[in-house]
């Protein structure tokens, strides 16, 4: 890394193997974090700021200076004899590999002893490098409780054997569960999980990585057009294409397909492929949607997920008719999340337009947040103003 090329996502990028590299030298968990949070702050003060050039191996550096912080930062502990035998020596100058040690700490952070939102809050906090506060503005949260939420988490890592760490498929989870938190706050975390993904993809070559970041690109792909100025929801078949970004679709779809040329088929890499068929939609009435409910079927195969079944209902409405749909549907839990709004689109469809005013009141009082809920309002106030003008 050239002296002059250290900003602010670089230094960002070094956090998981400067972390992994003190917890792989015998750190305890949430006091290694804590020293390197404040390694990270001296590099911000010196070398992003522009007021010292930074060192030809940056990540060394900054190994060498949370060791001796963790080092303080210990000597206060009841186990004080044991850390400062650890610390004879400091880590050895040069460059330093990471690829290893940067796939353990996502598996540590994402060990089974922690629920999904703690695992994912420490996953931002000790992978991502984002501070306590911004992950409380992205979780809508005040940062007591965010702060409270991550030492919670760290210190059950403190007593946890850190030889059985969470599985790929338990990180692949959590970045999953970071993506689809949104867009709040001052961290966008669908494009946060993005680069911890692309970190991941760096690290490992399994497939259902591959996956999950071609899902991300194309999902994110659309995102300038799934909003109106005024924060109004515009459903996807009256995006606006144009605004599509084509780099993302064009990145996802080339590893996607490198992926599904592996012939080892997960769900990540079906979903991804369902969106793959939209993106390649010139218009939505080009959409094929027989092939989405075959890629739908897939996902059923290899999940059963009622969620799953409930999104193939409404492709088999697009595909087959809206009965064809409102059957599928039938099948299904009416306790499911978004099943009164998928009930509403497919009645609409269908031409029931009473019932499905109706449908879209409820399924606005069961909307998760203000935007869903006034976009299922208006679609109810529509249909109730196309039946006084005599629509039926």
């Amino acid at each position: 890394m050239a002296a002059d090329a250290v900003d602010e996502g670089q230094l960002r990028d070094l956090i998981p193997g400067v972390l992994a590299a003190l917890v792989h030298r015998g750190a305890d968990f949430a006091t290694a974090e804590d020293a390197v949070q404040e390694a990270l702050i001296r590099a911000w003060e010196t070398w992003v700021t522009g007021s010292a050039q930074p060192p030809d191996e940056p990540k060394a550096w900054l190994i060498t200076t949370a060791w001796r912080r963790f080092i303080d930062l210990a000597r206060s502990d009841t186990a004080r004899h044991h850390r400062e035998v650890l610390a004879a020596d400091d880590p050895p100058p040069g460059p330093v590999a990471s690829v290893d040690e940067t796939l353990r700490l996502y598996f540590l952070c994402a060990h089974p002893s922690l629920s999904p939102t703690s695992a994912v809050a420490l996953t931002l906090r000790a992978v991502g490098g984002l501070t306590t506060r911004q992950i409380a503005q992205a979780y809508l949260v005040p940062e007591t409780t965010m702060a409270q939420r991550i030492s919670r988490a760290k210190r059950m890592l403190n007593e946890v054997r850190l030889d059985r760490p969470g599985d790929l498929r338990t990180v692949l989870r959590v970045l999953y569960l970071v993506f689809n938190e949104g867009y709040s706050g001052d961290v966008d975390l669908a494009a946060e999980a993005i680069r911890l993904a692309r970190q991941l993809a760096a690290t490992t070559d399994d497939v259902e990585v591959a996956g999950l970041l071609a899902l991300f690109l194309l999902h994110h792909a659309r995102r300038p057009a799934r909003t109106r100025a005024d924060g109004s929801l515009v459903p996807l078949s009256d995006q606006d294409r144009g605004r599509w970004r084509r780099d993302l679709i064009t990145e996802g779809v080339a590893v996607l397909q490198a992926a599904l040329a592996r012939d080892r088929l997960g769900e990540y890499q079906a979903q991804a492929a369902i969106a793959a068929l939209h993106a390649d939609a010139q218009t939505a009435e080009e959409t094929d949607w027989v092939q989405i409910v075959e890629w739908y079927d897939e996902l059923v195969r290899l999940t059963d997920s009622p969620v799953v079944r409930l999104n193939r209902a409404v492709a088999v409405g697009e595909a087959d008719g809206p009965r064809a749909g409102l059957a599928a549907l039938d099948e299904l839990d009416p306790a499911l999340p978004r099943f009164t709004a998928s009930s509403a689109y497919l009645h609409e469809q269908a031409g029931d337009l009473a019932i499905s005013a109706r449908l879209y009141v409820e399924a606005a009082e069961q909307a998760h947040n203000l935007a869903e809920r006034n976009h299922l309002t208006l679609r109810a106030a529509t249909l109730h103003q196309r039946l006084s003008d005599g629509d039926c």
